[in-house]
């Protein structure tokens, strides 16, 4: 990040107009941008000159955003993707490739599990899950000769357990690859992953940064910190001539701060075509204004319903990392000192049922399959997003069949517990 604080570059973050120039970010609607003459195109295309040719590959307003995004983060470089899902297979598969391995933690987002654990091995890269408590021995264990990266989200959506991000960042470093982080709960406000070792960071822009339901979108930022040319064996990708794109060397040519974020643009982007719209980035940005606000909020309602459940004798178990008997209290006094963010986890006694007649007599909370929005909602993961899993997988990740995951708006805090409590109360 810039000298200035956080809030600042929430607001200001990438764009300054100068004079008579619009206040907001232009929303550069073009598939296309024209040039004088072939030379000019031919420059762009062999990566001599910066500029624009394809908004498949890179679009002004797309850029502008993205840079906001990595400065938040403190990274050298960042892109957006058409969503977060993108954006984590994206920063993997710029890692590994058909016959490699990674490591990632087991209590991620149900989505992810599924990317990694079925559509990646049909690629023929392989994942070795560990459970979230893993000890460092385990961890290192969990490595081989062909890993190349470790995978973990700072807050796990929806288990709510904590990373330990110096622990990962230590072990990954230990075997030469990067710690790959998704921060998509805390966001930057909260938690800068890469201040504490990792090495790429990235998010579903979807929930917090865009913050009101409005576009799907993802991001990835490069803290420009990892030596890839120290480890040329493990990453051919980005240390050996691209045969691809006119056999540039991306870590000789763009070092360790653009050489990730090159080759995932100017390879996969161009590739794979997960190309988020000017328009969408626009929005995104609109978001980005205001997270340093709405986050303490989200907390503070987070905190306020946590402690309300904890209470209820119809719930089983509470999961949020600002209760002082949650088990990740102290991992998250050290990472999220000044909050989490405003979704809670909770087991209901009696099961998927009690859940589902909880979520049925709800009448301010709506059930939807999104989380981190302005409007509180929530979901029983076992029958949605998390519905691919098994019964030993659910459990595995942390997920049992009664949970609930309550993402708490920006409502009062008194009329979001009211409701749950009379909710609860139907409860049987």
């Amino acid at each position: 990040m810039s000298e200035r604080h956080i809030e600042t570059v929430c607001v200001r973050g990438a764009y300054q107009p100068k004079n008579g120039e619009p206040r907001q970010i232009p929303i550069i609607q073009s598939t296309t941008f024209q040039y004088e003459t072939s030379r000019d195109m031919a420059n762009l295309f062999d990566l001599e000159a910066s500029g624009y040719f394809y908004s498949r590959l890179q679009n002004p307003t797309c850029d502008t955003v993205a840079a906001k995004i990595a400065a938040l983060e403190g990274g050298s470089a960042g892109m957006l993707t058409s969503s977060g899902q993108a954006a984590n297979f994206f920063a993997m598969f710029n890692l590994a490739n058909c016959g490699d391995h990674f490591v990632s933690g087991a209590s991620i987002y149900g989505g992810t599990f599924n990317l990694f654990n079925v559509t990646m091995r049909k690629m023929g890269i392989d994942v070795t899950f560990v459970r979230p408590d893993c000890t460092e021995e385990e961890l290192h264990a969990a490595f081989r000769p062909n890993t190349k990266a470790l995978f973990g989200e700072t807050l796990a959506n929806p288990a709510l357990t904590v990373l330990d991000i110096e622990q990962y960042a230590r072990v990954a470093h230990a075997h030469g690859v990067p710690l790959v982080v998704d921060n998509t709960f805390p966001t930057p406000v909260m938690c800068r992953p890469i201040a504490w070792g990792a090495d790429i960071v990235t998010h579903s822009t979807t929930k917090y940064m865009d913050g009101h339901g409005v576009a799907v979108g993802g991001a990835i930022v490069d803290a420009g910190k990892f030596d890839w040319m120290a480890h040329a064996d493990k990453f051919p990708g980005l240390c050996t001539p691209d045969e691809s794109y006119h056999g540039i060397t991306y870590a000789e040519k763009f070092g360790q701060g653009g050489a990730f974020i090159t080759k995932c643009t100017a390879q996969l982007m161009r590739d794979f075509g997960s190309t988020p719209s000017p328009q969408s980035a626009f929005y995104l940005n609109l978001g980005l204004e205001s997270l340093h606000v709405r986050m303490p909020r989200h907390c503070e309602n987070g905190q306020a319903v946590a402690e309300f459940l904890s209470t209820r004798p119809e719930v089983e178990t509470v999961h949020y990392c600002g209760l002082p008997s949650d088990p990740y209290y102290k991992l998250a006094q050290k990472y999220l000192p000044n909050g989490s963010c405003g979704v809670v986890s909770f087991v209901m006694k009696g099961g998927r049922p009690a859940a589902e007649t909880f979520m049925r007599n709800l009448k301010l909370a709506a059930i939807e399959t999104h989380v981190a929005d302005a409007v509180t909602c929530c979901l029983n993961p076992a029958t949605s997003t998390h519905r691919q899993l098994t019964d030993a997988e659910l459990d595995a990740a942390g997920i049992p069949a009664g949970l609930v995951r309550m993402s708490c708006g920006l409502e009062s805090k008194e009329d979001l517990i009211a409701d749950m409590a009379q909710a609860l109360d139907a409860v049987k």
